[in-house]
């Protein structure tokens, strides 16, 4: 390589190894040496920019998965967050049924109901940092309220174990079963006033009715002795013998279990039965618009008068709908002060 003597260009001579072979010429001005040297300063300068930005750029692309990445979590964690509180409102509804049915079991017994607990007032909320501040701040306030429920319902069921223990006479003889098992078997009738199906007046329905197929089993709800078992003559009592063939069972000193509309009665009057003891079977005697089994219990107050009460509040083996309103009016509501008298004496004791 070299210079052209007085010119402004460059020439460039390539030998070839083989001697055989030709020469080869490249001449180069002024200006294209310009050129090709701006061209390689462009290069240089890119290649060294690239090299400066490279792990800027890098970086934000790794910051930019990051991002992304923790944006799913987040998804991930607020979906099994909300799971979360969902399970504990599933929670919180069932120890809600078990209070009730504990609260029935108190009032079944006649013990005093439990002592009402002040909920505490709610936090204030603190400023929202977060889209799912409401929802753990609803599971926060659901698990208060969840351990406050386990924590009344622990010292209750204590206090009903050891009324258990001290009195299992009454325990024996108290109804607490339903007569019809199996789920073959539909509410129809209910405890209070009513409007006659036949004289379509108003009158008091001292018992409940349970719709059943003809020859279902009817089972004794507490241990006790059968008291009555056939059906009252008319001329003994007109309101007595619209029940059928109707079994009665003295259960201690407390109550008197009544099963009326029977199609065949098992038991004889003075045998003793204990809870769960085959009675009966459903039938259609009587004044019955249908196969159904009318079941009433008489329970004694302070002054010795067995008294109707509300059958559905003693059968604890089942569910009702509006149980909570059952509670509520079987503690406040007045007892009933005009009811047909037993067929039989209420006073006997066995």
């Amino acid at each position: 390589m070299r210079a052209a003597a007085g010119s402004q260009s460059l020439e460039i001579q390539i030998h070839p190894g083989d001697i055989r072979k030709r020469v080869r010429y490249f001449f180069l001005s002024r200006r294209h040496l310009i050129l090709w040297s701006v061209l390689a300063l462009l290069y240089l300068a890119g290649v060294t920019l690239a090299a400066a930005v490279a792990p800027g750029v890098v970086g934000g692309l790794m910051s930019r998965r990051e991002y992304q990445g923790l944006i799913s979590e987040r998804r991930l964690q607020g979906e099994r967050l909300q799971a979360l509180v969902g399970r504990m409102e599933d929670l919180d509804r069932h120890a809600q049924s078990i209070g009730l049915r504990m609260e029935a079991v108190f009032l079944v017994y006649g013990l005093p109901p439990a002592r009402p607990r002040v909920e505490a007032r709610p936090a204030a909320a603190a400023d929202s940092r977060s889209i799912y501040d409401e929802t753990i701040g609803e599971g926060r306030r659901l698990q208060g309220r969840l351990r406050e429920r386990l924590q009344d319902l622990d010292t209750s069921l204590g206090a009903v174990r050891a009324f258990e223990a001290s009195h299992p006479e009454q325990v024996r003889t108290t109804p607490s079963i339903c007569p019809l098992l199996g789920s073959d078997l539909v509410l129809v009738g209910t405890f209070g006033k009513r409007r006659s199906p036949f004289t379509h007046e108003m009158e008091i329905h001292s018992g409940a009715d349970l719709a059943a197929p003809v020859g279902t089993p009817i089972h004794a709800t507490a241990d006790g002795v059968v008291a009555f078992a056939g059906q009252v003559p008319l001329g003994r009592s007109a309101h007595w013998y619209r029940y059928g063939n109707l079994v009665i069972v003295q259960n201690g000193d407390g109550f008197f279990t009544l099963f009326g509309h029977d199609e065949r009665v098992e038991v004889r009057a003075g045998q003793r039965v204990k809870r769960g003891d085959l009675l009966a079977t459903v039938g259609n005697t009587g004044w019955a618009t249908s196969p159904r089994l009318y079941y009433e219990i008489r329970r004694r107050d302070a002054g010795g008068v067995y008294r109707p009460v509300d059958p559905l509040i003693y059968i604890l083996d089942r569910h009702w709908p509006n149980e909570d309103r059952l509670l509520v009016a079987a503690r406040t509501a007045p007892p009933l002060q005009v009811f047909e008298p037993l067929p039989v004496p209420a006073d006997r004791h066995h």
